[in-house]
């Protein structure tokens, strides 16, 4: 005798799966636009808080709620002066500076100095012999216009950022700065490969720094 309760919901579950395949590519597509993404690391330019290869995963919702923060790692699509060829080219890097923030390098130093304060930076890159790479690789004054970001890598002496335009613009801050609105939103976390799995957090350093007067 043929249950026929069982082949009713047999049926009924052939015939819903498209259905449910469907929109289980939908929610995908929709939190891959709005919430979260995965990028790759292309560069050694944040080595080895990020090295080439790593997986990142972006919050990308998190800055529709608050302004990005200073000390965190964010993906951005490069402005123009920046790119190497492919348009709408995604960067990533660390925030030092926000709008206001008045930032300066003294070589003698070996400090970056942030609204007057010391920035104490111990994930700048080491090499095999754990010699640090500086700072910054010049001396340098600026103020992080409204509504721009500074931004650099943690692998310095590698890394195609604020300060390298800065300098390449002839200390053109508009140029060497990027706009907020072009952050596509916060790396997190590394999530492959397994054995490098992290939070991405603020480090304790940025603590101290005080808001722009």
């Amino acid at each position: 005798m043929i249950d026929e309760q069982t082949e009713k919901r047999r049926g009924s579950f052939w015939r819903e799966l498209p259905i449910l395949l469907g929109v289980a590519v939908l929610v995908a597509v929709l939190v891959r636009a709005f919430v979260l993404q995965t990028f790759y690391i292309p560069s050694p330019s944040m080595e080895h808080t990020l090295n080439v290869l790593d997986r990142v995963l972006v919050n990308k919702l998190v800055y529709d709620f608050r302004d990005p923060k200073r000390g965190e790692i964010i993906v951005f699509e490069a402005p123009t002066e920046w790119q190497s060829g492919a348009e709408g080219e995604d960067f990533i890097k660390r925030i030092i500076g926000v709008p206001g923030d008045h930032i300066s390098y003294d070589p003698t130093v070996k400090k970056l100095s942030i609204n007057g304060v010391l920035l104490n930076e111990p994930y700048i890159y080491r090499n095999a012999d754990g010699v640090q790479d500086d700072p910054a690789d010049a001396k340098f004054d600026i103020v992080v216009p409204p509504n721009r970001l500074w931004v650099m890598g943690d692998h310095r002496s590698a890394s195609g950022d604020s300060l390298e335009h800065y300098q390449d613009s002839e200390e053109n801050i508009q140029e060497a700065t990027i706009p907020e609105d072009s952050v596509v939103g916060r790396a997190f976390t590394v999530f492959w490969p397994v054995n490098r799995a992290t939070w991405l957090t603020v480090p304790d350093g940025f603590d101290s720094i005080p808001d722009p007067k």
